[in-house]
């Protein structure tokens, strides 16, 4: 059976003892697995080692070109390294192909298989778990994320304070990337003596106060269309793009999901206070804003949504985020909106589209790294 580990432990774990033949970075944190694989690449191939490294693309590669590389003798080094990203592309009679080599790997090789989500019906996602290392990149859970905010500060020399912290988290959606980025200007341009405010995460990312994804939703909850769309206006204005805001509303809505699910089952209004940032004594009417309906139907209309802002919609950008925010604006007051409404999204024999995490609302460009 295969062992799982964080990037953190597989830093540790590659410092104490030889390498796994086989690993499975998998998740949905785009950042994660990128440093994952950065991690092995450096702690196997060290300087110069590329003439030991081959790429492959799960959508293009055949499965005996890698079995063939996997096979192959390292050339004046200790071992290869054979990479394949997009592996859940990989399609099911090439994967099938190499299912001899996990159950008997090349000790000189290690072979990095990496992945957003690997179907686990099938019998080489079942075969690759049991052989290989898995370092889980899931996303960060929220009481993870300010700790990490607070650690990728400190190696860019930046100090944050807490307010600084939240308003990170809520303009960035959860992305671990968009909050280095944001990170890296407010390095550039905070002096070392002080620590970096909310005001200044505004200021450079060119968002006025009042116009984050925290302030967007309490106008949804309270159904002010106006003040919605002026939030809206404001950060296209500044030069954020619809998909970027349309996945920091998918993360908020999560968010707030996720709270009321602990207040269901007991948790506190306090608790719940702090993490939405609210007056506690508001916190039970604006989480009642968000029916279990509310929440449903915004996931589906994020999944729309996405689809026509990735090119699926002759629409344009700005008017498909306003027919989002009037919806949801109708959806917390139970009003008609100003928008049509549309039917959900389904796929074939008339079932309705599932929506299996709403963090996949992201964009990325493939890279050879």
């Amino acid at each position: 059976m295969g062992t799982a580990v964080n990037p953190t432990q597989l830093q540790s774990a590659l410092k104490q003892g030889p390498p796994a033949p086989v690993y499975l970075v998998a998740g949905e944190e785009d950042l994660l697995r990128d440093e994952a694989v950065a991690t092995l690449k450096a702690a196997l191939l060290g300087e110069g080692g590329e003439f030991n490294f081959d790429l492959f693309y799960g959508d293009e590669a055949e499965g005996s070109e890698i079995l063939n590389c996997a096979s192959e003798v390292p050339v004046f080094a200790e071992r290869r390294v054979v990479l394949v990203k997009t592996a859940e592309k990989l399609p099911a009679r090439e994967a099938e192909k190499l299912l001899p080599y996990l159950a008997a790997p090349v000790e000189s090789t290690t072979l990095v298989f990496v992945a957003v989500k690997l179907d686990g019906r099938l019998k080489f996602s079942q075969a690759l778990t049991r052989a290989a290392v898995t370092v889980d990149c899931s996303p960060l859970r929220e009481m993870q994320l300010g700790p990490w905010l607070g650690r990728d500060a400190q190696r860019l020399g930046l100090r944050l304070d807490d307010k600084a912290v939240e308003v990170l988290k809520e303009t960035c959606g959860g992305s671990l990337y968009a909050a280095r980025r944001e990170m890296e200007k407010l390095a550039s341009y905070i002096d070392s003596d002080r620590p970096a405010t909310a005001a200044d995460v505004y200021q450079l990312r060119g968002v006025e106060p009042g116009a984050s994804v925290f302030d967007l939703t309490l106008a949804i909850a309270d159904g002010h269309r106006g003040r919605v769309l002026s939030i809206l206006a404001r950060n296209l204005e500044a030069g954020e793009a619809p998909l970027r805001i349309l996945g920091s509303l998918a993360w908020q809505y999560r968010r707030i999901w996720k709270v009321k699910e602990q207040v269901r089952e007991g948790g506190r209004e306090g608790d719940a206070a702090r993490t939405l940032r609210m007056d506690p004594l508001k916190v039970r009417s604006f989480l009642n804003r968000f029916s279990e309906e509310h929440l449903q139907q915004a996931l589906r209309l994020f999944l729309e949504a996405d689809g026509q802002l990735k090119g699926g919609s002759s629409s344009h950008p700005k008017m498909v985020m306003e027919r989002v925010l009037l919806r949801l604006c109708g959806f917390a007051t139970g009003e008609p909106t100003d928008a049509p409404r549309r039917p959900p999204a389904t796929t074939g024999r008339g079932s309705a589209r599932v929506v299996s995490n709403v963090r996949t609302i992201t964009s990325g460009k493939r890279s050879g790294r």
